[in-house]
């Protein structure tokens, strides 16, 4: 009677925990798919407008004013509305503008960034994790706490309406996020490797020079071009701080208003292709902002 007791128990304690064990997966799907639709939904969110804008600039003129819209928009590829986008007026020095600009920016984030990472990631003082927040805070400013009285100042200087003033803000505003992505690609370097260095007669500085430098080449490089994408895609402080020698961006917005459908599709499109190609590479060292090694 006691042994058949406790097979009853048994069988009703195995059928408990057959039955948490369904919930516990009914859980986990539900949980699973709910974490799936909304990755979809905001790729969809990002990608649908990327889509619509390239469809329409990769089409002619006609296609683009058209209505109704074709179901799938790449039925008619044409590169008569980058065509016209190009030609038109200011276009063409805007891009150089933008190119110029963006490769200075470039330069003077790398210069100051670069130590500046080196020494977050490797050295510890009191207040550092306060100072990397302080830094990547700067961003919160808006940028017209920084344009307007940077117009006022450099209407006095005589570097009103000049590239290597855009430049100077531009680097301004990119060098924290420019500091923290390449101290990540310090901190995910093993100081053991400086150590080893020492240890066979090198310097610090030649250890930095030898071995960290080397290794942090590809990040560094990554964090440039991040850069670029940033000064490339800025507009708010390139139009107050310039009036012929736009960047792209600024002249885009500047002829909006009175520009054609073609216009600003060709024009959105033409500055999100920068931005698409490099963000893909340097995704690995976005993520990685803190120092955490990626694998």
């Amino acid at each position: 009677m006691t042994a058949e007791i406790k097979l009853t128990n048994a069988g009703v304690a195995s059928a408990e925990m057959q039955a948490m064990r369904r919930r516990a997966l009914r859980r986990l799907r539900i949980n699973r798919g709910i974490t799936y639709a909304i990755a979809i939904s905001l790729a969809v969110w990002i990608i649908l407008p990327i889509y619509l804008i390239g469809s329409m600039a990769l089409t002619t003129p006609a296609g683009v004013r058209g209505f109704p819209k074709a179901i799938f928009p790449f039925t008619d590829i044409s590169l008569d509305t980058m065509s016209f986008f190009l030609q038109s007026q200011g276009i063409l020095r805007g891009i150089v503008n933008s190119i110029v600009v963006a490769l200075i920016t470039l330069v003077l984030s790398t210069l100051i960034a670069a130590p500046a990472g080196y020494a977050i990631s490797r050295y510890v003082f009191r207040g550092r994790d306060f100072y990397r927040l302080a830094i990547l805070g700067v961003r919160a400013f808006p940028v017209i706490v920084l344009a307007v009285p940077l117009a006022v100042l450099f209407m006095r200087m005589g570097l009103f309406d000049k590239t290597y003033s855009v430049a100077l803000m531009h680097t301004a505003l990119t060098l924290p996020t420019t500091v923290l992505v390449i101290g990540s690609v310090f901190a995910s370097i093993p100081y053991e490797l400086e150590e080893a260095a020492t240890v066979h007669g090198a310097t610090a500085l030649q250890a930095f020079r030898r071995v960290v430098v080397p290794l942090a080449l590809p990040g560094i490089a990554a964090a440039a071009i991040f850069t670029f994408v940033m000064s490339w895609n800025e507009v708010f402080a390139a139009s107050i701080l310039t009036l012929e020698n736009r960047t792209l961006p600024a002249q885009v917005l500047n002829a909006l208003n009175k520009s054609s459908p073609e216009y600003q599709f060709a024009g959105g499109f033409f500055m999100l292709i920068p931005s698409l190609i490099f963000i893909f590479f340097i995704r690995r060292y976005l993520f990685n902002m803190w120092g955490q090694v990626t694998k």
